[in-house]
């Protein structure tokens, strides 16, 4: 059976996943050194997902005012 369309989010891919496959892990690793690729997959540590940060709204300063 399918999922019925009122039901589906239409942005449900478009958020951050907290839980990343072991080949993300392993780029992870290896952009920060921690892994090589001779080392074993088991066993790996943990890695923080990194979420995007949120920008703050810049304050249009008033010619007027300076």
């Amino acid at each position: 059976m399918s999922i019925d369309r009122s039901l589906k989010v239409k942005a449900g891919l478009l958020k951050q996943r907290n839980v990343w496959t072991r080949a993300e892990r392993l780029a992870e690793l290896a952009k920060s050194r921690r892994w090589s690729d001779g080392d074993g997959v088991l066993g790996l540590p943990k890695v923080r997902t990194s979420f995007g940060a949120k920008s703050k709204k810049k304050k249009e300063k008033k010619a007027d005012e300076e």
